[in-house]
């Protein structure tokens, strides 16, 4: 009966959460309130105190409301599978991809059962921004008007590509539960610029820093204003301080006072696609599994969708076998989906290691094995410097290509329990003194010190070698010895690697050409490329003629096919296309980028500076961008040109590129007696247009001119801006 119950309250009509707050609950989120105190430096950084773990949680997220409520709202409302009832039918099939992932009443049954210290986080997290709603009236929520306890456990990671299906896309989805024959359908995902769930993180141990003492850098790449900066205390032992995401409770990356996390995103195989033998028997349908017959499952799910201001229900009868969804139909096969894309375990997780007070402690968080999108780099004050390439592996048998579906019909492809720590791709303290992951293979996480591929199941680490890690092994191998200052820089080296690759074999097909009048007018651009650096500069014209041009390649780089899998990865294709592609496929993209910029700027010699802009002139979750306001011009340049500061433009169109993605939450901590850390942040913390705060470290931001941080209460008394309780 309790199973039946909480399927009846999921599909409850969302609506009936919608009531009034009442005079008892409001006397609790009063009570709670006093209890807790928020501090603002003078950068709008909100400094949580609460006298218990609930009371700093129910703090931070009274003071996300204040600096985002609409970036709050945004994400539980993604991940509730409901973006369809605010945006249309354009979100329908990614709606369904959410619920057929994440079972919203599996995070009730967690709720009712978690232990009570999590249940009192919960109830923080959602009084505070039920508190909020209630004493800001004017705040018009797009559709949640009351929070429950349990959306928390919807969403256990941090990670902004946290939801995993194999290579399954909403097209798939489409195809299928549309009933269109999806016989030979393939889906290719579009070339971008740059893979948004990028990041960079160093550690370096006492050995190799000026001060004796372990450094962590925290570089992540995410969409600009996806996480705040925050810092939340409580008299039972949190300290916590670095990034959050948008209405969760638990600082995804950051430190504390002994230990400090970076989290990178990782291609470790975590999610499997199996192939199912699916047919219709009666009224029903069955699967074959062991030779036997099984009932394929039918769950019913409905989704709401805008159309000329009105909801209407679209219904899916979704099928299930016990691997997971179906989620696609490939070459007449069904295809199912296995994954953990939410669990208590991993909030508990997420929640621990920001209480972690040693190597050891920290350790114990890993051993829960529910971190299932990251990798991990970390730093303390012991001076322990580790990696962990992953944490969630499951383990399988190895004589299968995990790559692709694999037979669903026999046991021999199950899933057999998950690897332990001590069996996983990880790096403690490598004799070398750094380590580093920037979203590539973990097989040089340590330089010559790396563990060695030939010692792990290929699914532990399917990640190829990018351009980024190329430059960060050389950066962080030519600096004897660090300090925070140092190591910021190592974090803004301009060097573009990719384009040691691609601007070679650009010269040499010119000169191949060098007699054909077609090709005369990149007499002179060809000029300055063979004197650049591939370094880039507000002022460099040769920044602007690689980039623009080595854009209009990525799709053709992309497509390409390496017989060699250990090099079909970013690095590989790229070398492998420059040494097939005809002089015609490199040259005629540089004449068109000629063109191109003769049309928007009267002339082809223009700075990158000029084209490579900053502007933030809206708090839309969809940024606009307009020439004709101010902007402010940017150095930096995608990582997929093996930049480590990652700035990622594009055209809305415009005349020029503005940023969307890149260093979001840049911190350098050094441990010891006291934390001394400096940090940046994209634009500025606030996300109200009127607030000083709302892009106030733009231009440090484009400098990489960092601020010290404020981690010790007398320091931030120094700078308060505002002291006050939550409602006050």
């Amino acid at each position: 009966m309790k199973k039946i119950s909480l399927l009846l309250f999921y599909f409850l009509p969302f609506a009936l959460f919608a009531q009034k707050f009442n005079n008892v609950e409001i006397a609790r989120w009063e009570k709670q309130a006093q209890q807790v105190q928020i501090i603002r430096d003078n950068w709008g950084i909100p400094h949580i105190y609460g006298k218990t773990d609930a009371d700093a949680v129910f703090g931070l997220l009274y003071a996300q409301c204040e600096d985002d409520f609409k970036r709050v709202e945004m994400n539980y409302i993604e991940k509730l599978g409901r973006l369809s009832e605010i945006k249309g039918e354009s979100q329908l099939y990614e709606d369904l991809l959410i619920r057929m992932v994440i079972d919203s009443s599996e995070a009730v049954a967690d709720y009712q059962k978690a232990p009570l210290w999590l249940k009192t986080l919960l109830n923080a997290h959602a009084d505070a921004i039920n508190y909020y709603l209630y004493k800001h009236p004017e705040v018009k929520p797009a559709l949640l008007t009351r929070f429950q306890p349990w959306y928390s456990l919807l969403w256990t990671d941090g990670s902004i590509g946290a939801i995993n299906t194999a290579d399954v896309t909403t097209n798939d989805l489409k195809s299928l539960y549309e009933g269109k024959d999806a016989l030979g359908y393939f889906y290719q995902k579009p070339v971008e610029e740059e893979i948004l769930t990028g990041s960079n993180g160093f550690a370096f141990s006492p050995k190799i820093t000026e001060s004796g003492k372990a450094i962590l850098y925290i570089n992540p790449h995410v969409t600009f204003y996806f996480r705040p900066e925050v810092h939340v205390i409580s008299e039972q032992g949190l300290n916590a301080y670095g990034a959050v995401t948008w209405g969760q409770l638990f600082v995804y990356q950051g430190f504390n006072e002994k230990c400090g996390w970076m989290h990178t995103s990782s291609y470790t195989d975590i999610a499997d696609t199996y192939i199912e033998k699916i047919q219709k028997k009666g009224n029903s349908w069955i699967y074959l599994y062991e030779g036997k017959e099984r009932p394929v499952k039918i769950k019913k799910v409905k989704i709401g969708v805008l159309k000329n201001g009105k909801i209407e229900d679209k219904s899916f009868d979704v099928m299930y076998t016990h691997h997971g969804p179906v989620m696609a139909k490939r070459n007449g096969q069904w295809i199912s989906v296995k994954a953990n894309n939410r669990s208590m375990t991993g909030l508990i997780q997420s929640w621990q290691r920001t209480k972690a007070k040693s190597f050891a402690e920290y350790k114990k968080t890993m051993d829960l094995l529910a971190n299932t999108s990251n990798n991990t780099v970390y730093a303390d004050a012991e001076g322990n410097i580790a990696y962990w390439h992953g944490n969630y592996l499951p383990i399988r048998d190895n004589k299968y290509d995990w790559s692709k579906p694999v037979d669903g019909s026999i046991s021999a492809t199950e899933w057999k329990g998950l690897h332990p720590v001590k069996e996983s791709l990880h790096v403690y303290n490598p004799t070398n003194g750094w380590l580093q992951n920037c979203n590539a293979t973990p097989y040089t996480v340590a330089g010559n010190n790396s563990p060695k591929r030939a010692d792990y199941p290929k699914y532990m680490a399917p990640d190829g070698e990018n351009f980024r890690g190329i430059n960060a092994v050389r950066v962080l191998s030519s600096i004897p010895k660090y300090n925070l200052d140092k190591v910021i820089e190592a974090g803004y080296d301009t060097y573009l690697a990719a384009f040691e690759v691609l601007v070679p074999a650009l010269i040499k097909a010119y000169e191949k050409e060098s007699q054909n009048s077609n090709y005369s007018s990149l007499d002179e651009p060809i000029e300055q490329l063979k004197l650049w650096d591939f370094r880039t500069s507000k002022s460099s014209i040769p920044t602007a003629l690689a980039i623009e041009w080595a854009t209009r390649l990525q799709s053709a780089i992309a497509r390409v096919q390496v017989k060699d899998e250990l090099k079909a990865d970013q690095v590989g294709r790229t070398e492998q296309y420059v040494a097939t592609a005809s002089t015609k496929e490199l040259l005629d993209p540089m004449l068109e980028t000629l063109q191109d910029l003769r049309n928007r700027f009267g002339t082809w010699q223009v700075a990158w500076g000029e084209i490579n802009r900053f502007q933030r002139i809206s708090n839309d979750i969809e940024q606009k961008y307009d020439d004709t306001k101010a902007s402010i011009p940017v150095p930096f340049a995608s990582s997929a040109w093996g930049m480590l500061p990652s700035y990622t433009g594009r055209y809305y169109g415009t005349k020029k590129r503005y940023g969307v993605n890149g260093n979001s939450f840049i911190c350098a901590v050094e441990f010891g007696e006291k934390i001394k850390a400096k940090s940046l942040l994209a634009g500025g913390q606030s996300g109200d247009p009127n607030s000083i705060h709302f892009f106030d470290q733009a231009e440090m931001y484009t400098q990489g001119q960092f601020k010290e941080v404020l981690y010790y209460k007398e320091d931030v008394m120094k700078f308060a801006e505002r002291i006050y309780n939550p409602g006050k």
